[in-house]
Formats: C-alpha cells, sequence, structure tokens
C-alpha cells in the first residue's frame, strides 16, 4: 500500500541512487588511494604486490572508478561487495563477531551498500543508464 509519502519520493528515486552510488564510490577510492599511493592516510600503503593489501587496492581503484561513474555498475559492485566481504572475513572477523568491536565495521557497510547496486543498478545518472536509452533507441528505429 502507498502512502503519500511515498507517491511524493517515488520519482527522485533513481536520482537519489545516483547519488548515493557517487558518494559510496568517491569513498571506496579513498581506500584505494590508501593502499596503494598512501593518500589520504599514508600508514595504510601497500608495498607493490603484498597480499591481499596491495590488490585490493588495484579491485578498490577499478570497481571505485567503475561504479563512480555507473558504468558495468552491477558487475563492478558484485567485485567491490566480494572484495569487502573477504576482507571482512580475512582481517576482522578473527578478533570477534562484532563489526563495531573488531573494526570491520566500514567492510560490513561497504559489503552491503555496494552488494545493493548489484540488484539495483546505478540509478538514473548512470552511464549504464545512457547505454540502456541508447540500445532502446536503435532497437525502435530498427523495427
Amino acid at each position: 500500500m502507498l502512502t503519500n509519502l511515498d507517491a511524493r519520493l517515488a520519482p527522485h528515486a533513481p536520482a537519489v541512487l545516483s547519488i548515493f552510488r557517487v558518494v559510496f564510490a568517491l569513498l571506496f577510492l579513498c581506500h584505494a588511494t590508501s593502499h596503494l599511493f598512501g593518500w589520504p592516510v599514508a600508514e595504510q600503503q601497500a608495498p607493490v604486490g603484498v597480499w591481499p593489501y596491495w590488490y585490493a587496492g588495484v579491485i578498490e581503484l577499478v570497481t571505485g572508478v567503475l561504479i563512480g561513474l555507473g558504468l558495468f555498475t552491477r558487475i563492478a559492485a558484485f567485485f567491490a561487495s566480494g572484495t569487502m566481504a573477504f576482507a571482512y572475513f580475512t582481517q576482522h572477523l578473527p578478533k570477534g563477531p562484532i563489526p563495531l568491536v573488531d573494526g570491520g565495521e566500514a567492510a560490513v557497510l561497504y559489503c552491503f551498500a555496494f552488494f545493493l547496486l548489484v540488484f539495483t543498478g546505478g540509478g538514473a545518472w548512470a552511464l549504464d543508464a545512457r547505454r540502456r536509452a541508447g540500445a532502446a533507441t536503435a532497437t525502435r528505429t530498427r523495427g
């Protein structure tokens, strides 16, 4: 059952989803640049090739850029979500089962935020949305 508030907010959901996607991607890119380049937090920089930190940084960089642009959003979000699940289970869970206590709260939040994008896509302002719109237009003009 839709309420009046639902009806008023529903048209804005695709745009807000795009804002959500971009914000999470930018925050994720901060993790990538910390792992790879020591910016903005130099203590997190991993030497080239060190497992799993440097490789996680590469995955975070590639998926963060793709998600931020909204290009191949669902696939990139799937890999980003898996990376964060791996990070939680290997780095945080051994310290205890409660994310707030074991330092894994950010990993869990990123994991589920990206998991959401696997199912919702990138929203109205994603390059994926433009690709789909272009493909639909091309299909209509041929038929």
